[in-house]
């Protein structure tokens, strides 16, 4: 009984049932258009999804400079304080605008070249790259608003940005699947996000008064120089990560098949729905607490972190696993069934990763620059060495194996660094 008074009584269950429609609803539309697309597209079609899926996941930081978790803790520290507010969003803004104009150009360049690499047909595909560079301004400020709110502490208003955003796109994925097969998937997964810039700019809109605080001389090199050490970070993370899951998902097309591969994303998309309740977390609630936190505070947040999310997420994969084929049934086609065999490894790394998590948002709130690399290279580095040597003998399942070896790592590393916190 003490257990679940624990979890009703915490803040961060107050922000998840507010949140919980948002992630329900998102995940209940990303369950019919996860069907849609194995009847569509196959598993072949699939990983095709996949590549383009982690490349977004690049562009996401790179479009904002990896300024989301900076703007999030300097917003909360700042708002109060109309004059450094005005600098932060002034800075921000013009940054943005600047990198975004000499990004786009760097993508045109080398769009066949991309294309290549994500699709193995840059004839095919290079129209997506093109779609890619037109949407980056829609992408990037988007995100800059939604972290402005987030950091205002508008929760209400995060939350109604992720629901409007995704009723519009899955009514946009859906016409351009069913109407388009691949090609439309893709399409769908580089213009639908769009819709959110204008959902969080109305809410931006209503917050401030946005016009009055974007001008030249609000432009404080001090605000970027605080900011870039969280650009360094994220923008390292969004290089390294993506690149080497699509290098591992390349090899695995070329030694296994590209269907193996499909099961692999399949996979992942599982994944990335029910740890969808856990990272929304991360950003909406975790990573303000941290960011004004001191050591006394922080070893309150870990360990109410441990005692009550860790085990309701526990319960909730136990659950998963025994309820695979059921699963696979409903999101798939009889053509994925041998999804089923990676559940296991995949459940037990994404454990390890939901223990890891709150441990690593400590580097990002506190700007520990240095071990936020070293940590984060460690982690790389298994990845793609176990990744390619186990692909090779295991395929797909060896994919997931090294998933959960990577993070029992990763985990074990930073429960040493954070043992002062942990167990004292």
């Amino acid at each position: 009984m003490k257990f679940l008074k624990d979890i009703i009584g915490a803040a961060w269950f107050k922000i998840s049932s507010l949140n919980s429609f948002a992630i329900l609803l998102k995940i209940g539309f990303g369950l019919v258009i996860s069907k849609i697309l194995a009847i569509y597209v196959g598993p072949a079609g699939m990983a095709l999804v996949g590549n383009l899926r982690n490349f977004q996941t690049s562009l996401e930081s790179f479009v904002t400079l990896g300024f989301q978790n900076g703007i999030v803790k300097y917003t909360a520290q700042f708002k109060g304080d109309k004059n450094q507010f005005k600098k932060l969003i002034s800075t921000v803004s013009i940054t943005i605008t600047l990198f975004i104009l000499l990004f786009g150009i760097g993508l045109y360049v080398f769009r066949e070249v991309i294309a290549s690499y994500l699709f193995g047909s840059e004839n095919e595909y290079e129209i997506i790259i093109k779609a890619i560079i037109f949407s980056l301004p829609f992408y990037g400020f988007s995100l800059f608003f939604t972290s402005l709110i987030n950091g205002l502490e508008k929760y209400k208003k995060v939350v109604y940005i992720s629901v409007i955003g995704n009723i519009f796109g899955f009514v946009f994925s859906l016409f351009l699947v069913l109407n388009y097969n691949v090609l439309g998937a893709l399409f769908a997964m580089v213009l639908a996000p769009i819709t959110n810039f204008f959902i969080a700019t109305f809410f931006v809109f209503k917050e401030i008064k946005l016009f009055q605080f974007i001008q030249l001389k609000f432009f404080d090199k001090s605000i970027l120089n605080n900011l870039s050490s969280y650009s360094a970070m994220a923008l390292f993370s969004a290089i390294s990560g993506p690149l080497i899951y699509i290098f591992l998902r390349n090899h695995l097309i070329n030694t296994a098949g590209i269907d193996v591969a499909g099961f692999w994303e399949s996979m992942s998309r599982i994944s990335s729905y029910y740890m969808l309740f856990v990272s929304s977390l991360m950003s909406m609630y975790f990573l303000p607490q941290l960011a004004v936190s001191n050591k006394e505070e922080t070893k309150l947040i870990f360990r109410n972190y441990y005692k009550t999310i860790v085990p309701v997420f526990f319960m909730g994969i136990v659950l998963i696993y025994f309820c695979r084929n059921l699963i696979i049934s409903l999101l798939f086609t009889t053509e994925f069934q041998s999804v089923s065999n990676l559940f296991f490894w995949q459940l037990v790394g994404d454990f390890f990763k939901v223990c890891s998590w709150v441990l690593a948002l400590h580097f990002l709130a506190k700007r520990e620059t240095i071990a936020y690399f070293i940590t984060e290279i460690f982690s790389y580095s298994i990845l793609i060495l176990v990744g390619y040597f186990t692909i090779n003998h295991f395929g797909a399942e060896g994919a997931v194996l090294t998933h959960a070896i990577t993070y029992f790592c990763y985990l074990f590393v930073l429960s040493v660094k954070f043992r002062n916190y942990l167990f004292k």
